[in-house]
């Protein structure tokens, strides 16, 4: 899926992690739809080689750890 703002992307990636941890969907799931979800929206994710200011404020650092053990973007928070 492309999704049109950060924002919304954002909202779509706190939505699949907190299924994970509320054990809705299982780790491979995660795993494929975080990186399906980074290579159709990747400019709306990273810029610069780090989160984009406006998922770091909307994900948070929790999820962003995980999103980036799968992604494996270095990455400071």
């Amino acid at each position: 899926m492309f999704y049109k703002t950060q924002r919304e992307l954002g909202e779509v990636l706190n939505r699949v992690v907190d299924s994970y941890w509320s054990d809705q969907i299982d780790e491979n799931t995660l795993i494929k739809t975080i990186k399906y979800l980074y290579e159709n929206n990747s400019s709306k994710m990273v810029k610069d080689g780090t989160f984009t200011t406006v998922l770091k404020q909307q994900c948070g650092k929790r999820r962003l750890e995980v999103i980036n053990k799968i992604l494996n973007i270095e990455e400071d928070y």
